[in-house]
């Protein structure tokens, strides 16, 4: 989470410019990576775990603290700063900087842009997604002194967002989703199913492949392959199984037979 003082409220778009470079010639270099708040998303910890060569499970318990939002119930794993003085990021040496730099959190791809999504209605009433995006102008960075000169759009290819972005998009739309008035709070096990599915790819990977999940739903032969051998393919599947069990899109079928001896 950015300090909320340095968020500029004018809203850009792709083409907005800015003049900003970090480096280890700025006084500043490594001032934004302590005593921080890192929403991670499930790209983010695949990339992680990967990186370390650990699972995800092993990754959560390590690198991570869980906390409930109020108005959705689902549980989001934030990166745990270290002990010392300072509260470091976990990942950052003193004065080198980033040692995780290339698979590094979107959101330290991002600064020192923020980015945002409006949910909106078209003119045929459907709901879409806005993207926005927003500058973090923090009292101690001089990055923005620096002359290098960038659009939103060409910081984005540059910081490799837009891969992050894409694959997390579908994710994204499920953190629009919020408890309806006067009704209860998620439950205990469609939490605990949103963080498996989100967070511990490991074990969503169990949860489908040594499981039933097949049988019920009617997943193509080509994308069981798919999910089998490659995380992100899982990880997809992942949002998809979210989005049917939230009750916010019918991602899934599931398969007649299965209907069939619900009903017997």
């Amino acid at each position: 989470m950015f300090n909320m003082k340095a968020v500029q409220p004018t809203q850009l778009n792709l083409e907005s410019g800015f003049k900003f470079k970090c480096h280890p010639g700025v006084s500043c270099f490594t001032r934004c990576c302590s005593n921080i708040d890192i929403m991670l998303t499930p790209y983010d910890v695949l990339r992680l775990k990967r990186r370390l060569g650990i699972s995800s499970e092993e990754f959560i318990e390590k690198y991570t603290i869980i906390r409930a939002d109020k108005n959705s119930s689902h549980p989001y794993a934030y990166l745990k700063m270290t002990d010392a003085e300072g509260k470091l990021c976990p990942f950052l040496k003193v004065p080198d900087g980033c040692t995780i730099y290339a698979d590094r959190p979107v959101s330290c791809r991002y600064y020192p842009i923020g980015q945002g999504t409006l949910k909106k209605r078209d003119d045929a009433g459907k709901i879409i997604h806005e993207e926005f995006y927003f500058f973090v102008k923090e009292p101690h960075c001089k990055g923005y002194d620096e002359p290098d000169e960038w659009t939103i759009a060409t910081w984005k290819d540059d910081q490799e967002i837009t891969l992050y972005d894409s694959m997390n998009r579908d994710w994204k739309e499920i953190l629009m989703r919020r408890n309806l008035p006067n009704q209860p709070a998620l439950d205990e096990k469609k939490r605990l199913q949103f963080f498996m599915a989100s967070y511990d790819l490991d074990k969503f990977r169990r949860f489908v492949l040594d499981s039933r999940f097949f049988d019920i739903f009617d997943v193509p032969e080509e994308q069981q392959k798919a999910v089998a051998e490659s995380e992100e393919a899982m990880m997809k599947l992942g949002f998809k199984y979210l989005k049917f069990i939230l009750g916010l899109e019918q991602t899934l079928a599931v398969k007649e037979q299965h209907l069939k001896k619900k009903k017997e």
